[in-house]
């Protein structure tokens, strides 16, 4: 798993049938301590995150995991929208501040 900040959103009216009806985000990878890496995916949004959300991506085999995703063609999903993060005992995200 990793965490991700949505950044954009991905439109395509040409898709594989698996991929109909379902919202493609762009995310920025992060490091731990929220700071973005530069390194954006095209992530399956399977929990209704938003612009500007923190999310945990899974890639590989796990994209698939979940009831509804079992048959998409992805390599990437977004699985959690993220209230919080603690890292190195301090709070570096918390939903509610905005970041």
């Amino acid at each position: 798993m990793e965490l991700a900040r949505v950044e954009g959103t991905i439109v395509s009216t040409i898709k594989a049938d698996g991929l109909k009806g379902r919202k493609l985000l762009l995310v920025n990878l992060l490091s731990p301590d929220v700071k973005p890496t530069d390194n954006y995916l095209v992530a399956i949004d399977s929990v209704g995150a938003g612009s500007g959300e923190v999310v945990i991506v899974v890639r590989g085999s796990s994209a698939r995991q979940t009831s509804d995703l079992s048959s998409v063609p992805t390599d990437s999903s977004i699985v959690a929208i993220v209230d919080s993060i603690e890292f190195k005992g301090d709070v570096v995200f918390r939903k509610e501040d905005g970041n």
